[in-house]
């Protein structure tokens, strides 16, 4: 048994209910504890950031009764601890979130407003916790979905081809390894390619799709391999699919198990946490639960 927890925040929501079930099932297939966290946002002002937590069995949280007796009823539960901290959810989540396997939440809690599509909080986790982040939606997003897949549990991922990340990758193999599912990879090429030349310069030769289609499959297979060799039982497929990223993810997350992004790198001229424009695509469409996952460091 793993002692590193997954962490369920939870506010009472239905949002935050729905992410309870999800880090609970998480929990079992890694036989690991969960560790339930109400974020209270009375603290005292200016002290928004400051952790106050309880011990593991504090009662007296309305909230956090209310978890007790949901999970109560259910078989077969991991261990499973309480705590109640108080702060500012999007400060507060990512810290807690160093000590975890895996931080769940809804996209969407009580506060805000109800139009949103994803919460402040849920960008903020996403964007600075240093484990893996799984946003769960609401149900009933619609999206414009791929043709139908094959049935069964499926996982799919984002392979840039140009800078691929193993941290993404290897999440990705060892969640669908866990689920039993598909790993479907998308490695999407930008086309149409517009060429641009000066007045009086020769136009250069027309791209051909089909090379340019065929090399992303060739490059993204040899990513996959050293991970295929790890799990041998996972059944991993790479795609290579013209056109916007974000838009075939969020299209094959109809029907999916997870979706698995990763977390935009940090540059030269961009040294602070950033999402980027994929992931908040993803994050605001997609049908299914999505992983963000941290960058695996890079190498000087």
């Amino acid at each position: 048994m793993s002692a590193v927890p997954v962490i369920a925040a939870v506010d009472g929501s239905e949002d935050s209910l729905r992410a309870l079930d999800w880090a609970l099932e998480a929990a079992r297939r890694r036989v690991a504890p969960l560790r339930v966290v109400h974020v209270r946002q009375y603290a005292a002002w200016g002290q928004a950031d400051i952790l106050v937590a309880g011990p593991p069995d504090d009662s007296g949280d309305p909230v956090l009764d209310e978890v007790r007796d949901r999970l109560a009823a259910l078989p077969d539960l991991p261990t499973v601890e309480y705590v109640a901290v108080e702060g500012v959810p999007g400060a507060v989540l990512p810290e807690l979130g160093a000590d975890a396997q895996l931080l769940v939440l809804g996209s969407r809690g009580r506060g805000g407003f109800a139009s949103l599509l994803l919460g402040s909080n849920s960008v903020a986790a996403a964007r600075d916790t240093p484990c893996p982040v799984v946003v769960v939606p609401r149900p009933g997003r619609e999206v414009h979905a791929e043709p139908p897949a094959e049935p069964g549990p499926r996982v799919v991922v984002g392979l840039h081809v140009d800078s691929p990340d193993d941290g993404v990758l290897g999440f990705a193999f060892a969640e669908a390894s866990l689920l039993g599912a598909r790993l479907q990879v998308v490695a999407a090429y930008p086309w149409p390619v517009q060429t641009w030349s000066a007045p009086g310069q020769l136009v250069p030769p027309p791209i051909d799709q089909v090379a340019v289609e065929s090399e992303t499959r060739v490059l993204a297979e040899g990513f996959l391999d050293p991970l295929r060799a790890q799990y041998p039982g996972v059944d991993a497929a790479a795609e290579a699919l013209p056109g916007d990223a974000a838009g075939h993810l969020v299209a094959l997350s109809a029907g999916a198990d997870l979706v698995v992004v990763g977390r935009h790198r940090r540059r030269l001229l961009a040294p602070t946490r950033m999402l980027g424009s994929v992931t908040q695509a993803v994050l605001l469409h997609a049908a299914s639960p999505v992983a963000v996952v941290p960058s695996a460091p890079v190498e000087e």
